[in-house]
Formats: C-alpha cells, sequence, structure tokens
C-alpha cells in the first residue's frame, strides 16, 4: 500500500516558518486546516516542535524525531532516525508537521505539500525553509485574502512529478 508523507507548513514569501520556536502567523483558518489535514494520522515532528504545541493534539499520534537518547515527554513517541519515525507511525499516510531539519531529512520521501503561503515579505523568524524545487508541482491554490490583522494567504496543495 503506498503511503503519502504530507508535509504541512506554513511558509511567509520571504521563507520564514517559525520565530522563536513559534509560528508566526495564527491565522485561524490555516489551524482549522492543518487540524483538518492531521486528524487521525501519526504526526512526525521535532522536539522544539513538539515543545511548542499547546499540548497534546487529540487524535493524533506524536511522533518525535530527536539525536537526544534521554529524551522523554508524556504523550510522545520517541524516534531518533527518519527510518525507525516511519516504523512507527505504521502503514497509512503520515504527517511532517516540522521544524526545519525535519523536513530536510524527509524531503526525498515527502509526496505532497500542504502549504499556506503567508503572501508576506517582512515577518521576522529565525527558521526558513526554501520554497520546493522543481519537482514538485502545484496542483490546487486557494487565495484568501487579509483579514482580522494577518496578511493574505493562499493554501497550496504540491505533488511531486512522477
Amino acid at each position: 500500500m503506498a503511503r503519502d508523507v504530507v508535509f504541512i507548513v506554513a511558509r511567509g514569501s520571504n521563507g520564514v516558518i517559525a520565530r522563536d520556536g513559534q509560528v508566526p502567523w495564527q491565522i485561524s483558518a490555516d489551524l482549522r486546516r492543518f487540524k483538518r489535514l492531521t486528524m487521525g494520522t501519526p504526526m512526525v515532528m521535532g522536539r522544539k516542535t513538539f515543545e511548542s504545541l499547546p499540548g497534546l493534539l487529540p487524535g493524533r499520534r506524536h511522533i518525535v524525531l530527536t539525536r537526544d537518547k534521554a529524551w522523554q515527554a508524556e504523550g510522545a513517541e520517541v524516534a531518533h532516525s527518519v527510518e525507525q519515525a516511519l516504523d512507527m507511525a505504521g502503514e497509512g499516510d503520515v504527517s511532517i508537521i516540522g521544524g526545519a531539519e525535519i523536513f530536510a531529512l524527509f524531503l526525498p520521501l515527502a509526496t505532497r505539500f500542504e502549504l499556506t503561503e503567508v503572501h508576506e515579505e517582512d515577518t521576522q523568524g529565525d527558521v526558513t525553509m526554501p520554497y520546493p524545487g522543481p519537482e514538485w508541482h502545484e496542483v490546487a491554490r486557494e487565495e484568501h485574502p487579509a483579514a482580522d490583522g494577518w496578511p493574505p494567504y493562499a493554501f497550496v496543495t504540491l505533488e511531486k512529478r512522477p
């Protein structure tokens, strides 16, 4: 059975994905989309991403990939390699939710990006991610205007070219 390895990330036009361990935007539609996309799937993340969550997210497994052999946290399943994380996830789709190092490790295995493009160049942040390369093609885009003090954004789905 083929599995989708899905990257779920919000990214500013300048490449920023995080500032001080947090996503710089709290766009409610993006948060709802994140929940919908990850519900029922194992989520693979790095330790810092896990620690940035408001707590355990219901309806999803939290697989934390870390180099720290002693690290543990209640509700987290700990993996120390990409292969171990995928084995722990079992069959079926898996959501990769960050951070940048985790995205880089899983990039060769990724099959789909669910990207929130935040149309803003001046977002300050300390973690960036390049835009997906030419091996990816856009299959869906949904534009949204600025609202509630947040900049305009788009929900974009990219798939790896065969």
